[in-house]
């Protein structure tokens, strides 16, 4: 499972590189709040192994609209919300113990108050590892810019998910999110793509 995981990560890398860093920036995060918030180091990993892939639906999601610069249409959005779904059944096709980080996968754009998708699941009805890498994915999207707006500063964005605490995020992931942010913004993959020098890539609308 592992190796095939890997696999679908380096397809991801060669099929769409800024798709890739997003989502190795993400798995960094999300390995980072587990650790703050208590997870067990297996459950970290999975998490972590989770968060690389969580994206892999995009490439079944037309550029055109990916790579839009302008306000989605209904249809497009609906192309959009359809990854989620997408990643999951590629990961469940795994042989192995995979059947948890599909649904970390499926469901990351779930929100703590039911308004996300694809289910409108609501609080603890969402897997922990969803509610922890929608923290770090929510993060990645502030700080990057995006072909219709320019990413917010660090603090702009650790504001914003503060912000968010009981209403799309967990309160306590992002309260571990806020423990972790110092040694979060000051790794050095981070540090070396600091938000001006982000390049524009697709949408991650919420």
């Amino acid at each position: 499972a592992a190796n095939l995981l890997a696999q679908l990560v380096l397809l991801l890398d060669r099929a769409d590189p800024n798709t890739a860093h997003h989502s190795a920036c993400v798995a960094s995060y999300t390995r980072a709040i587990a650790e703050a918030i208590g997870l067990p180091a297996e459950a970290q990993s999975k998490a972590h192994a989770a968060a690389l892939v969580h994206d892999i639906g995009k490439l079944a999601v037309p550029q055109d609209i990916l790579r839009k610069a302008g306000t989605l249409t209904p249809q497009e959005f609906q192309a959009i919300k359809t990854h989620p779904a997408i990643g999951a059944a590629l990961v469940a096709a795994i042989p192995g113990r995979t059947h948890e980080l599909s649904k970390f996968i499926e469901q990351h754009h779930e929100r703590l108050n039911g308004s996300g998708y694809p289910y409108g699941l609501r609080g603890e009805a969402i897997p922990l590892g969803a509610r922890i890498f929608s923290v770090a994915d929510a993060f990645d999207a502030m700080i990057s810019n995006r072909p219709y707006r320019h990413g917010l500063s660090f603090e702009q964005a650790r504001r914003e998910i503060a912000r968010g605490a009981g209403t799309q995020f967990d309160p306590a992931v992002v309260e571990a999110f806020l423990q972790a942010f110092d040694r979060l913004v000051s790794a050095p993959f981070l540090q070396s793509a600091v938000t001006a020098q982000r390049p524009a890539h697709h949408r991650d609308d919420p």
